[in-house]
């Protein structure tokens, strides 16, 4: 099989100063890829700087003969995720890759949780993807050509306890990617969500010593492919998981039609209603899932008319 290069792209990988972002920036950068590897360097709680992580992975890309950049600006403010995307236009002149990796994390209990720690996380993860695409779209767009990949979580699919913030992040993932999909048809720009699975800062304090081999670099060819311009999907999620890689997706029941209904029959029908042994939908975001499910639901209300 033909390997499957960057040459001639540049990347902008967030949060690629450790863990999985900078598996991301090695990976592409060793198969030709110009990387901006941005990360300020902070904790996992976003709230004091601890090293200049960035400069260090551009080293390391440039002793093997890659070529990269570092960005230390931060995705939180319009004005950071403008900067990063800058860098990338002042030094290699394009954009044609952004990977949004960045992440904190401020547990605590849905009694615990405070309003700035809400807010801390969605300003990283969710309004952090924003301003990045925000910025680079438009560029990609002009340049009929973009790979979009968002980064999403088993949290951001399935929830789990005392992540509100982080789980709400992570779950809008989906939505914004499906949007860029959408708006990106048109233009040659493609966008994916990956939901990865590593050891990484992000499992410290958690006892990972009956786990199987959960290495970044497991999750990067995933990533890899969504990036690269021969990937053939839009507006799809990926989960990659010690060694495992597959597909998730929001799927239907066909559920039950009748023209009007009762609290008492919803629960008398509640089982058929969530059987998902029938004809379930699964529409493809591109072109036109959102059109295709209310057509689809439409059409019940004619049939045996």
């Amino acid at each position: 099989m033909t390997q499957l290069r960057f040459d001639d792209r540049v990347a902008v990988i967030t949060g690629a100063g450790r863990g999985l972002g900078r598996a991301y920036a090695e990976l592409l950068a060793a198969r030709g890829a110009q990387v901006v590897v941005n990360d300020p360097g902070g904790t996992m709680r976003g709230d004091l700087f601890e090293a200049d992580v960035a400069a260090e992975v551009v080293r390391a890309i440039s002793d093997s003969g890659g070529e990269a950049v570092a960005s230390t600006d931060s995705v939180s403010t319009p004005a950071g995720g403008q900067a990063i995307i800058d860098t990338a236009l002042k030094t290699y002149g394009r954009i044609d890759i952004l990977i949004h990796n960045a992440g904190t994390v401020r547990p605590g209990s849905l009694t615990e949780l405070s309003f700035e720690d809400f807010e801390a996380v969605l300003d990283v993860h969710l309004r952090g993807a924003f301003h990045i695409v925000r910025a680079a779209f438009p560029q990609m767009s002009d340049a009929g050509y973009g790979r979009v990949v968002l980064t999403s979580s088993i949290g951001g699919l399935y929830g789990n306890q005392k992540v509100a913030n982080y789980a709400a992040a992570k779950s809008a993932m989906i939505g914004l990617s499906n949007v860029i999909a959408l708006e990106g048809a048109p233009v040659g720009v493609k966008s994916n969500v990956i939901a990865p699975a590593a050891l990484t800062r992000m499992a410290e304090g958690i006892d990972t010593s009956a786990y199987p081999p959960m290495q970044p670099e497991l999750v990067a060819p995933a990533v890899g492919w969504l990036a690269h311009e021969t990937c053939s999907v839009s507006g799809e999620m990926l989960v990659a998981i010690a060694g495992r890689v597959a597909r998730a997706y929001i799927g239907e029941t066909p559920g039950v039609y009748q023209p009007s209904w009762t609290i008492e029959q919803i629960a008398e029908q509640i089982d058929d209603i969530r059987d998902t042994t029938g004809d379930n939908w699964i529409l493809p975001v591109v072109p036109s899932a959102h059109i295709d499910h209310i057509v689809k639901s439409f059409a019940l209300t004619t049939e045996g008319q």
